[in-house]
């Protein structure tokens, strides 16, 4: 799924709009997105001078992002809904994300109630776990 198709499904923009495609999908279980990280966003400005590290809460946006692409594509046939972040649970934060790196986000259904969907997140640079929770998303019509 390309940049475009994203931009028609999610409401975010630049410069909160934090996933650029997504590489993998299987039905309404699974996805993988990927956020190139560049040292022109403006987060890096201040978090930290000299020093860039994507902000953790970011990454974890991020993730919610993808996820919301698969929980808006498993809808086919109805209006065009929103997505509202329900909860963040067991995050953890393994190794800063840095300009020049490739984030993965990988998203994988826990389950689904009615318009609520709840998802197992791990981010990734270059095959290694840098941040992961457990999210819950809900579905509103726009």
């Amino acid at each position: 799924i390309g940049i475009q198709e994203i931009l028609a499904a999610l409401p975010h923009r630049y410069p909160f709009l934090l996933v650029d495609r997504i590489v993998d999908i299987r039905g309404d279980e699974h996805d993988v997105g990927i956020k190139n990280v560049t040292i022109n966003e403006p987060h890096f400005m201040g978090h930290f001078p000299n020093n860039p590290v994507m902000p953790g809460v970011l990454v974890l946006e991020g993730l919610a992002q993808t996820g919301g692409v698969l929980a808006l594509r498993a809808r086919p046939g109805t209006r065009a809904g929103l997505v509202y972040f329900l909860t963040i649970d067991k995050a953890k934060f393994r190794k800063p994300v840095i300009p020049g790196d490739v984030l993965e986000y990988h998203l994988n259904k826990m389950s689904k109630r009615r318009n609520m969907w709840w998802y197992r997140g791990e981010a990734k640079v270059a095959g290694e776990l840098v941040a992961e929770a457990e999210l819950g998303a809900m579905i509103v019509e726009a």
